[in-house]
């Protein structure tokens, strides 16, 4: 973060959602330097488009210079109830997003982003990616999901001082009713309005919506393939303990079976697969004469290993290059968040397949997910046909010795009979559960210094 202007943000459109409620302006603040101050900062970091700023909130609290000093400076304001902030600033954003194509900048001033509005944002993310900025009153100590370019605490981005004039000041800023659905240019006639029996009435009879509307929730999995990515490489990382080949199932036609789930969504790339699992009784030749690559690993460490292989895939795939992206695994959230960041970042898409359905959805955007036994029951589109032919030998790795071949026998000797080999399956578990001890006597020990105010009076012995 705090990087200048990628070039193609430079000059684009910038668009503020302000929640006064919890960025409220400071006692003795001048209403009417806000929008110069969040410009200022703007500029400073190389952005010189035009931006539009709509401040939310309970506005029959908020006095008449106040509203004046944001209207004279272009800043639109919008009366909402305190209830309803969240859902009506998300759907302005949201209607905002299907009408402004990227390249734009949004920004959020707003509390409310990680428990609110992080989930659906980050997914519409995935889809169409806007440079985001965000700004709070307090910096949040869960993790953001949400890429950003940049971050504020509120406070203190108004105390930045900028002698510099405002950049380009959007015309037609107004006052908004949320709940009438009335707009003003007049402050007047809009205090007058909100101090009305009928705007009382109107606020009285009428639902107010507090939960924010997950506009991608419903939306559908499996979809066929645009133009983009029909011809891109697919890259697939199979966690072999989550999601094993069927007892009875022919080895071989796991890759067929996989390509022929594909074509039939109308992705016609090639496909690199790479079997992570504990590989000693694994049908190697099966799966190698077909192009599958072999990582052998143990329990527990699968995901470090698979998310490593997955950054160098990154390196290796522009951002801008259209790629997929598929996991097969039960256990993808673990890795969950190393994954939406390049989703954010980079023109992919990604494929999942698991062992049984999540009980919840992620904020993982996919565009094709399938439950393994059934992916694999539907077979190949003919009995051993590939989509493509291996257009490299299947290498065998071992992901704890930095180890790999081309031949099968040498993977099975080094597995099964290098002693060096043998002692390194049996110091990563020894270390992972020491590890796991000592994180949690840390815990404990962290648990009692804000707990036990005397550690006498604790019963521990």
């Amino acid at each position: 973060m705090r990087m200048k202007a990628r070039a193609e943000y430079a000059t684009a459109k910038i668009a503020v959602w302000w929640d006064m409620k919890d960025c409220p302006i400071p006692e003795g603040y001048e209403a009417g330097r806000i929008r110069q101050s969040i410009e200022g900062e703007l500029k400073e970091k190389g952005y010189s488009g035009p931006v539009s700023i709509t401040a939310y909130g309970d506005q029959t609290q908020t006095p008449v210079h106040i509203l004046q000093g944001l209207f004279s400076t272009g800043v639109s304001v919008a009366h909402t109830r305190s209830e309803s902030t969240n859902h009506l600033m998300y759907r302005d954003i949201v209607e905002w997003r299907d009408e402004n194509p990227p390249p734009a900048t949004m920004m959020i001033i707003s509390d409310q982003v990680v428990n609110h509005l992080s989930w659906d944002l980050v997914r519409l993310q995935q889809r169409t990616l806007y440079n985001l900025f965000l700004a709070y009153s307090i910096m949040p100590e869960a993790f953001i999901i949400l890429s950003r370019s940049e971050e504020w605490c509120w406070k203190e981005l108004l105390k930045i001082k900028r002698s510099a004039p405002p950049l380009v000041v959007v015309q037609g800023a107004k006052f908004y009713c949320k709940s009438c659905n009335f707009d003003f240019q007049s402050p007047k006639k809009f205090t007058k309005h909100l101090s009305s029996y009928e705007h009382a009435r109107e606020e009285a009879v009428t639902t107010a919506y507090k939960k924010v509307l997950r506009v991608t929730e419903d939306w559908g999995r499996n979809y066929k393939a645009t133009p983009e990515f029909a011809t891109a490489k697919i890259q697939v990382w199979w966690d072999m303990f989550d999601c094993p080949i069927p007892q009875g199932y022919d080895a071989c036609l796991v890759r067929p079976s996989i390509e022929a789930a594909f074509k039939e969504l109308g992705y016609n790339g090639p496909v690199s697969i790479t079997a992570y699992g504990d590989h000693k009784h694994t049908p190697l030749q099966a799966l190698s004469s077909t192009g599958v690559h072999v990582a052998h690993t143990v329990r527990g460490v699968e995901y470090t290993h698979m998310y490593e292989d997955v950054k160098d895939w990154h390196d290796d795939n522009p951002p801008q290059t259209a790629a997929i992206m598929m996991v097969i695994s039960d256990s993808v959230e673990i890795i969950s968040t190393g994954l939406v960041d390049l989703l954010q970042e980079n023109n992919y898409n990604l494929f999942l397949a698991y062992s049984f359905r999540p009980y919840k959805m992620s904020y993982l955007l996919t565009s094709a997910e399938w439950l393994w036994e059934s992916l694999l029951a539907a077979g190949p589109l003919k009995k051993h046909s590939l989509l493509h032919k291996c257009s490299s030998t299947a290498m065998f790795y071992c992901n704890l010795c930095c180890f790999d071949t081309k031949r099968i026998d040498n993977f099975r000797a080094h597995i099964l009979s290098d002693e060096k080999h043998a002692q390194e399956e049996k110091r990563i578990p020894a270390h992972r559960n020491s590890t796991s001890q000592y994180n949690r006597r840390c815990r404990v020990a962290e648990y009692d210094r804000h707990h036990l105010l005397d550690p006498r009076h604790s019963e521990i012995d």
